[in-house]
């Protein structure tokens, strides 16, 4: 796996930054976003949504959740920063927090 190029940053990454609400993790090549859900039922159905696909892909997130917040950090641990796995998994996760909205 490979680490994003300028053009993909440009082009895929750019867009969840500065749209979706994403953003640069401090001294990493990483990227975070935190989620507010109504309680922690609907914060746990939004993470088995995560869960499920992260395991298709074999891509698991970093997160940390305390009632209904969810905190999530993607980064692809093979090389060492962002790679098309994690274009793929915060847009499916951006998806799977807009059903529950």
């Amino acid at each position: 796996m490979a680490k994003l190029t300028t053009e993909e940053r440009a082009q895929k990454l750019a867009p969840l930054l500065s749209e979706g609400g994403w953003a640069l993790v401090d001294n990493r090549d990483a990227i975070n976003k935190t989620f507010n859900f109504a309680d922690f039922n609907q914060a746990f159905a939004f993470m088995t949504s995560v869960a499920l696909k992260a395991e298709k892909m074999d891509h698991h997130p970093e997160w940390f959740n305390v009632y209904n917040r969810v905190e999530i950090t993607l980064a692809t641990h093979d090389c060492q920063g962002l790679s098309e796995r994690d274009i793929t998994l915060a847009t499916h996760i951006d998806a799977a927090a807009s059903k529950l909205a």
